[in-house]
């Protein structure tokens, strides 16, 4: 079995696609603990664990394609080539990063040869497959269709974005999660029972270290292998173990799903009136480097959305906020957007308005070209005087409270059923506004009644 350091475990030797390895050099420590069964691995039971779906397939030799969908050193290429080895395949092995459909047809030839020659099924693991353009995906198609390949894909993007649909269609997709601490922490006493001793880090230190992988085995198990080439014996601390080590940046890519899902994050939380919770996705997205204009741009869409009239200083205090925050710049404009934040979470909500207009909206766009009634037309000449335009139209301010009731809606909208599409809750403002609207319904009830 070659996988791409040209190393062999199967029947066939094969020169490698990637340039040769020498076996006898230095390994990474991440390399050199890589599980060798699938029960070795940690954190993905849900995918490998007892009667688990790539558990079950590997046991019935019943192999179909299927991607790989999760984040950097969660063990995405560990799960390939163990699934290909205990499958008892052929593996191949591309990354999208760096081949194109040239060596995408060499790997394809070589399986389609080790089928026909050898009767070797092979499964063709591509790392960073979202990376792949549209017609490279395309050129996969035929041959997983028709067996000549498994198709074994990872990546770190969303297929639904990032994977043309036909694939999508003949590749399962599995979610491979982030590790969690206490997967993380079982890594870190296989790294000890490895060199035969304990980490040189206090407890404290031992559980930051845990926090600094974020989730990544990969990430975490360098930075062990970093710790256990220091030439002092000195145990360390949290003051210690920061000098010592980089901290990793937070996974934030702000042109790709992370972006929508945080943002996304900020809204809901922004909605739900939990103050705490958004500034805590705003301070993950500023801390990933988001432009805070993004976070502003949120804001106003949230304090109209979702407070609208209910408290109607809401989008003022933000766009207050913004400017601010454009004139002074960071880091002192980070109190205009923990302001902005804290008004608009803490505001009483209403979408009564959006959604009106949405309603208001569809009815336009069914009814079509109704015309308006003549007493609200202008009736600039004497044509249109003598066709009825303004006849009848009554003044409001000459009436009192300002209002005479008069109808406003095309004369078809205005049955027994007229038109409702502001509603306004009793949370703020919106419960003064209710009233009003409730002694004009009133009112005009009693208009129609006087004739």
């Amino acid at each position: 079995m070659a996988d791409l350091f040209g190393r062999d475990d199967g029947p066939a030797a094969r020169r490698p696609l990637t340039g040769a390895h020498d076996a006898t050099a230095p390994r990474p420590l991440a390399e050199t603990l890589r599980p060798k069964r699938l029960a070795d691995v940690v954190g993905q039971d849900h995918l490998v664990g007892p009667d688990a779906p790539i558990r079950r397939m590997v046991e019935t030799g019943r192999l179909s394609s299927f991607v790989l969908w999760g984040p950097p050193g969660t063990g995405k290429t560990t799960i390939a080539r163990l699934v290909a080895m205990e499958a008892g395949i052929e593996f191949l092995q591309l990354s999208a990063v760096n081949a194109g459909i040239a060596d995408l047809r060499k790997v394809i030839e070589t399986a389609r040869h080790l089928r026909s020659s050898l009767g070797r099924q092979t499964a063709v693991f591509i790392d960073e497959l979202h990376r792949f353009n549209r017609t490279t995906q395309d050129a996969l198609l035929p041959h997983v269709e028709d067996g000549t390949l498994v198709l074994i894909g990872a990546t770190t993007e969303n297929p639904s974005f990032s994977l043309v649909s036909a694939l999508l269609s003949r590749a399962r997709v599995y979610v491979v999660n982030r590790l969690e601490r206490e997967s993380l922490a079982t890594l870190l006493e296989n790294v000890e029972r490895h060199y035969g001793r304990a980490l040189p880090l206090n407890a404290e230190a031992r559980d930051t270290l845990v926090e600094m992988a974020d989730g990544d085995a990969r990430y975490m198990l360098n930075l062990a292998e970093e710790l256990m080439g220091l030439a002092s014996a000195e145990v360390l601390d949290i003051a210690g173990l920061a000098r010592t080590v980089q901290k990793r940046a937070a996974v934030y890519d702000k042109a790709q799903e992370a972006h929508y899902n945080l943002l996304s994050c900020f809204h809901k939380t922004l909605r739900g009136s939990d103050v705490q919770a958004a500034m805590y996705w705003a301070a993950r997205m500023i801390a990933g480097g988001e432009d805070p204009g993004t976070l502003f741009r949120r804001l106003a869409c949230a304090a109209s959305e979702d407070v609208g009239m209910a408290d109607p200083q809401a989008m003022p205090q933000v766009l207050a906020a913004w400017n601010a925050f454009e004139r002074v710049g960071w880091p002192e404009g980070r109190l205009f957007l923990a302001q902005a934040i804290a008004y608009v979470a803490t505001a009483p909500k209403s979408n009564a308005a959006y959604r009106a207009f949405d309603d208001a909206f569809e009815l336009a766009s069914r009814t079509g070209s109704l015309p308006p009634p003549k007493h609200i037309l202008n009736a600039p000449t004497k044509m249109m005087r003598e066709l009825g335009y303004g006849a009848g139209y009554q003044y409001d301010h000459d009436y009192p409270e300002a209002y005479s009731g008069q109808e406003y809606f095309p004369d078809e909208l205005t049955g027994a059923a007229r038109p409702e599409f502001y509603r306004p809750n009793e949370r703020g403002f919106e419960r003064d506004i209710k009233k009003r609207l409730d002694f004009w319904d009133k009112a005009r009830a009693q208009r129609k009644r006087d004739g």
